[in-house]
């Protein structure tokens, strides 16, 4: 089944809904025209959303001080700490790769098999 863009149903609906207020005639067998969507569509206007702009960098102009806003000391130090804590807990990590794995079950098979000495009892 081919999707129904959503501009060809609603110039459909719109096109039936024009047809059958033209009519002057009403069937038995007509339809109500329903919407697609259960709830009601509203109006979503909460003022215009443009702001023009000011020719200020940050909306402050020259000569005057930036005051801060009440979160973005705390979300500064918050941020630049993880990434301390992160930085240092990566530094600590487990070294899990193959490659190391293998190196050193390679040297316990070999120093198993007396092929290579054991580096502790030197």
């Amino acid at each position: 089944m081919p999707a129904v863009r959503p501009n060809t149903a609603v110039r459909a609906t719109r096109a039936l809904q024009q047809h059958q207020s033209k009519s002057t005639t009403t069937t038995a067998a007509a339809t109500p025209v329903r919407s697609f969507s259960a709830t009601p569509r509203a109006p979503a206007s909460h003022g215009p959303q443009y702001d023009p702009p000011t020719g200020w960098l940050f909306g402050v102009k020259p000569g005057e001080k930036y005051q801060k806003e009440g979160w973005e000391t705390p979300f500064f130090y918050g941020f630049c700490g993880s990434l301390a804590v992160a930085a240092i807990a990566y530094g600590f990590k487990p070294d899990t790769s193959i490659q190391t794995w293998a190196l050193e079950e390679a040297r316990r098979r070999l120093e198993a098999e007396g092929i290579l000495e054991d580096p502790e009892k030197k």
